[in-house]
């Protein structure tokens, strides 16, 4: 009840109709259509129905107590906007770019350590922190980068034969291709 007197909603009554519309027509996220019910019940402004505590809103909609008040909080200090939309995720940071990337395919089609059979993911993990190429790294992170990559650790014939194709077309192949193509030009 605390946060109920801290952060009270009044919404006007055009954010009251452009919720009503929003839940009218169904189509957006279901995240807003919850933020826009949340936001109606919670309204205590002079177009609000019957004030409800946060409890009573968080069992009516089925969510949590804690979702009503982060997004009665929201709506107070961010805006009607920021309240029917989600938080931005600000510490979002790739651990491997795409320099550290390149890095693990290397170490992955090299020579595995002393004492193993094959390179494992936790191994690759290890290896990278070992190597100071990243700061931190789980297996997990290794693991989407190598699948993104269509490159499998155990497999160390395969890997290494990757690595020795010469991809580049010289004007020798251009001839030969030329040639097989155009067979009347000589």
């Amino acid at each position: 009840m605390a946060n109920e007197a801290k952060y009270v909603v009044e919404l006007t009554s055009g954010e009251r109709s452009q919720i009503k519309q929003m839940l009218s027509k169904g189509k957006a996220a279901a995240y807003k259509q919850r933020h826009g019910r949340i936001l109606l019940l919670a309204d205590q402004g002079p177009h609000g129905g019957k004030k409800m505590s946060d409890s009573a809103i968080a069992q009516a909609l089925a969510c949590g107590q804690a979702t009503v008040e982060r997004i009665r909080k929201r709506f107070v200090l961010e805006g009607f906007d920021a309240a029917l939309g989600r938080k931005n995720r600000t510490n979002y940071r790739r651990k491997i770019d795409g320099k550290a990337e390149a890095r693990l395919i290397a170490l992955t089609c090299s020579e595995v350590p002393d004492g193993y059979d094959r390179w494992t993911l936790r191994l690759l993990a290890d290896k990278m922190v070992e190597l100071k190429i990243v700061d931190s790294c789980g297996k997990d992170t290794v693991h989407r980068t190598l699948k993104k990559n269509e490159i499998k650790a155990w497999l160390k014939n395969r890997n290494r034969q990757a690595n020795n194709i010469d991809w580049r077309f010289t004007t020798e192949d251009a001839r030969i291709k030329l040639k097989k193509l155009y067979q009347s030009i000589d």
